[in-house]
């Protein structure tokens, strides 16, 4: 039963001896309100000759003053067009079909503009577009109003003409050929089928040129099992919705691994479906160093090393083919790992194992488990063409610029100065090279170095083609003008190829080939084609080599595991604030990044993190060295589910180049990636200081309410009547016990006219991803308010994902443990064991923002009217009435109310988007700008709402159930998130608020909220 189970968000909470973390609980505003600021020091009013009654009249006048002021705004006037575009219709949004690939992330997208402004990503949801927007993605809107992009073409760190740089890259290829040097395309994975063949005929005509494709984050070791078993260089596109059984070494498939995009159809075998009484989910066991997102989502979560990671391969690959290759796994995972392996065997073609360990020998082991296994979700037709980088090449390159024979290098795409881990020897090389070419959005660290800075358009500002997968063909189309002097690459190569016109005429050529019985309208409407998918001729390989190669791998004591954060990535979007400030969803922790450590490990090296009294997260300092490289002063989180014996660092931070000085913040991890292993040999010691965190973990917390996460497991939930496994709360009447939703304090109206609106959220699909908090930051103009505010509590996010850890044990189980102590010897080592309860806990996933009860607290105690209830179910605000007294804060049990502590529009205390006139364009104009001193939450996206019914209004329709969409539901890829109108009894949203897995938050507070969740159930 869920109620009996412990849940905790932060290590500090799990241990319940900190007075600080109670008094936060109890508190909505941490720090006492600056009266001082206003009211002068203390000195001045004692010396004051003001009298009392004057000092009244006087903060009454101010006071009255001020709350005038909050009710009025500043007057913009509109500039009218001077020849208004036929297609734009002023008010009315347009959306444009396009996709997106910057070598790290990809997505099919619809793009909002409103009047020629691009201001929101969507999902592009038509047959075919099959990959949905991470959080990055959904950010990337706002990098394209960057003011510290590239505005204009450099040579030799001058201005110049594009005329000028087109004139010296073709003399220097010229002369490169006279000279016998090398012509070097250094780009990205390209997934451009266009523009592949630009180079290679390039590269036809000039025999010196060559292409090298550089991934900053590498998938060389999987591409290079792939190629040599298949002949392919290309990874393989599971679809995890045909698995039962899910078996993860090392794979963080819900994050970045292989690119991510695996959540939808992971999602889909994890909402229990079939018949009562049978139904079923996926089954899915995680095998893992760091936690991640993966491990959180896990049923069966083991926390091991790399170096057992590879051990347990091998055994998987014993277990599945009948192999007797000798495997040193360790005794403490050989039971947990050959259950695991045995229920992968038993599942046969429903069954999958993936690996993250960057090995070509466990690359090949997957591949073999899989084939034996005739496995449904190893899809090797449809594979991904994402990733196509080599390390060796990289190193090649390395070598001859180093050596002088590379002449002219023309690097698009990458920024090797920055994620190198050996970038001294490429900035030395770079120095050799004749004429270096860096086509990128900024003046990064690499283009800061060479001969020609060439600045290149957003991708929302240019044309270009994707085959993101085989068999698909996607095209990007600009949706707005280029904002600054920019050329594409392709239109270089264009020049350099002595191809006359421009790219778009190119590129639409170049199509219709592809797209053959389609037509180049179409395909740019839909923004997508399926074409005829090859299969890939299987062929095999040495595994039982591989296998024994693995098996003899060698541990390198304290392990230092390197990956992507879900809001940094690879750290080419640093610049963006969105980003910087999303917390991460394990951590919780913004605007930094850190070495995450197990508890046993931080007690045995004297590392902390606590909790002070403002509510910040304060953290110990670490010293780490790997391979003579040295990370000095880098902040250290104790991480519950780390693996004893490791430790993790995030890549993606650290730059310093084109970045605004707030955005500068943490270390660069790619310092010490190594041989583009993300596992290296390290060695750490405890240095200096206190870090301070903006970490959200300990503010706003729902913990002692009573409960808010529900979850069972799938036996109890297939045996058990809905009364056990979702017990429904109950209050006291008449000294009898009856359900809280028979006990009204207030009168009910009748909500069965017109529309009522719900938003459903299913616990076991929302994996934590954080689409729907930078979706909602985009459509709602959410500010940004920087790191030192974060940790006064005072972040301004309408949703947050709250992180829940939980043990395996009960509260019962707890306290007989507790009970049964006999004497000091027993109660230490009994409560000692209890804490390691956290060392691998469970993780559940929350997404809360503001509940719109039907019975709202927040409305009775507002003085002035300023939220109240709307006829559709929205918890409305009217912005013009708030005075700011925060009563409805305090009376809110959910803490989702945020109040302006500051003026975060054309302040320079915030410099971030708001702050200039380009980054501003990025606002949503159907959603005012809260200025200083009001409330402001989760509207429910009212004006989303208000739009669909004045269409159909307007097309003189009914609306149909899908068409009601927020944000964050819009943004959701595994349908965690449904809304819909529960009037409408056929409505998806009406079946799920019906369903017996449904809950409310703090139900027995009699809120009557109109948000549902659904009991989260595990598979065991």
């Amino acid at each position: 039963m869920s109620s009996n189970k412990k849940y905790w968000k932060s290590v500090e909470e799990l241990d319940g001896n900190s007075s600080i973390v109670e008094a936060l609980r109890n508190n909505e505003f941490v720090e006492e309100i600056p009266t001082d600021e206003f009211l002068g020091n203390e000195s001045a009013l004692s010396s004051s000759s003001t009298t009392r009654r004057d000092f009244l009249k006087y903060v009454g006048f101010s006071t009255a003053a001020a709350s005038l002021a909050a009710c009025e705004g500043p007057v913009h006037l509109s500039i009218p067009y001077v020849l208004q575009p036929e297609q734009i219709i002023p008010g009315v949004a347009d959306y444009y079909a396009t996709s997106v690939f910057d070598g790290f992330d990809f997505a099919n997208l619809l793009v909002k503009t409103r009047e020629g402004r691009p201001i929101k990503i969507d999902n592009n949801t038509i047959a075919g577009a099959k990959f949905a927007a991470n959080a990055r993605v959904h950010a990337s809107i706002l990098s394209l109003y960057d003011n510290m992009r590239l505005k204009e073409p450099k040579l030799d760190a001058k201005k110049a003409s594009w005329s000028a740089v087109d004139s010296k890259i073709k003399s220097s290829i010229v002369d490169a050929k006279a000279k016998g040097g090398q012509v070097v395309f250094l780009t990205n994975t390209l997934a451009s089928p266009s523009t592949e063949k630009l180079i290679a005929d390039f590269i036809a005509k000039n025999p010196n040129a060559k292409h090298v494709i550089y991934d900053a984050v590498s998938s060389s070791e999987a591409l290079d099992a792939f190629e040599a078993v298949y002949g392919e260089r290309a990874l393989v596109d599971y679809d995890f919705s045909k698995a039962s059984l899910i078996l993860s070494v090392g794979a963080d498939f819900l994050g970045d691994w292989q690119g991510g995009g695996y959540d939808s159809g992971y999602a889909k075998g994890r909402i229990p479906s079939g018949a009562v009484g049978k139904k079923i989910i996926s089954k899915h066991v995680q095998l893992e160093s760091n936690m991640t997102l993966s491990g959180a989502a896990a049923d069966k979560r083991i926390a091991m090393s790399t170096a057992n990671q590879k051990q347990a391969l091998v055994h998987i690959y014993n277990i599945i083919t009948g192999s007797s290759v000798a495997a040193s796994l360790d005794a403490a995972f050989k039971a947990d790992v050959t259950k695991a392996a045995q229920q992968l065997k038993a599942a046969g073609s429903k069954g999958v194992l993936v690996s993250g360990i960057q090995d070509k020998n466990a690359q090949l082991l997957v591949l073999a488990i899989n084939q034996v296994l005739a496995s449904e979700a190893f899809n090797t037709s449809g594979t991904r063409q994402i990733r196509k980088g080599s390390n060796e090449k990289v190193a090649q390159l390395v070598k001859d610029m180093n050596a002088g024979s590379v002449h002219t290098l023309i690097m698009s795409g990458v920024n090797p100065v920055y994620t190198l881990a050996d970038s001294k020897s490429f900035a030395e090389g770079l120095k050799k090279v004749k004429t270096s070419v860096a086509l990128s959005l900024k003046e990064d660290e690499t283009a800061s170095l060479t001969t020609i800075a060439a600045p290149v358009p957003h991708y929302l500002e240019a044309w270009g083609d994707l085959a993101l997968t085989k068999g698909t063909y996607s095209l990007t189309q600009p949706t707005i003008r280029p904002l600054f002097d920019t050329k594409q690459f392709q239109d270089i190569l264009l020049s350099i190829n002595g191809i006359p016109g421009t790219y778009y005429d190119y590129l639409k050529a170049f199509s219709a080939s592809i797209i053959a019985g389609s037509s180049w309208n179409k395909v740019l409407h839909d923004g997508v084609f399926v074409g005829a998918v090859q299969v890939s001729a299987a062929g095999t390989a040495d595994y039982a080599g591989a296998a024994s190669a693995l098996a003899q791998s060698k541990a390198a004591g304290l392990e230092l595991v390197l990956y992507t954060k879900t809001g940094m990535g690879d750290g080419q979007q640093a610049n963006n604030p969105w980003l910087q400030e999303f917390p991460d969803p394990l951590t919780r922790v913004s605007w930094d990044n850190y070495v995450t450590v197990s508890n046993a490990d931080a007690k045995k090296w004297g590392m902390t993190n606590e909790i002070v009294a403002n509510g910040g997260l304060n953290g110990s300092y670490a010293n780490l060295s790997v391979n003579g490289v040295k990370l000095e002063k880098v902040p250290v989180i104790v991480q519950p589910g780390q693996a004893v014996g490791t430790v993790g660092m995030a890549l993606g931070y650290g730059r310093k180049a084109a970045l605004k000085e707030e955005m500068q913040v943490g270390i660069n991890a790619y310092a010490v990636y190594g041989g583009f292993n993300n596992v290296q040999s390290v060695t750490i010691e405890k240095a200096n200081g206190e870090h301070e965190f903006a970490c959200v973990q300990g503010q706003k917390t729902l913990m002692g309410r009573g409960d808010i996460i529900k979850e069972t497991t799938l036996e109890i939930f297939n045996t058990k009547d809905a009364e056990v496994w979702n017990e429904k709360p109950v209050v006291s009447l008449d000294h009898k016990e009856v359900p809280t939703t028979s006990v009204d304090l207030w009168g009910s109206f009748d909500r069965s006219t017109g529309h009522h609106f719900n938003l459903s959220i299913d616990l076991n699909a929302c994996t934590g991803c954080g689409a729907c908090v930078i979706a909602c930051h985009a459509e709602n103009n959410v500010p940004v308010v920087g790191k030192d505010e974060v940790r006064r509590s005072r972040d301004m996010h309408w949703l947050r994902i709250d992180r829940y850890y939980s043990s395996e044990s009960t509260f019962e189980g707890d306290n007989e443990r507790k009970e049964n102590i006999a004497g000091l010897s027993s109660s230490l080592s009994t409560f000692n064991e209890m804490e390691k309860a956290g060392d691998n806990p469970q993780v559940s996933f929350q997404p809360v923002m503001c509940q719109h009860c039907n019975h709202a607290p927040c409305e009775t105690v507002c003085p002035v009217a300023a939220t109240s209830h709307g006829r559709q179910g929205q918890n409305q605000m009217a912005y013009n009435r708030c005075v700011g007294t925060r009563y409805c804060a305090n009376n809110c049990p959910y803490k989702v109310r945020r109040f302006n502590w500051f003026l975060y529009n054309k302040n320079s205390e915030f410099d971030y988007h708001m702050n200039d006139d380009l980054g501003r364009m990025v606002l949503n104009p159907d959603v005012n700008v809260r200025s200083r001193g009001v409330m402001e939450k989760c509207s429910m996206c009212i004006q989303m709402t208000q739009a669909t019914i004045l269409k159909a209004k307007n097309e003189g329709r009914a609306i149909k159930d899908g068409e009601f969409q927020t944000a964050c539901s819009n943004a959701c890829s595994t349908g965690a998130m449904i809304f819909g109108d529960v009037n409408d009894k056929e409505a998806a949203v009406t079946k799920l608020a019906e369903d017996d897995r449904s809950y409310h938050l703090l139900e027995h507070v009699g809120t009557k909220p109109n948000v549902v969740y659904h009991v989260k159930v595990r598979n065991t």
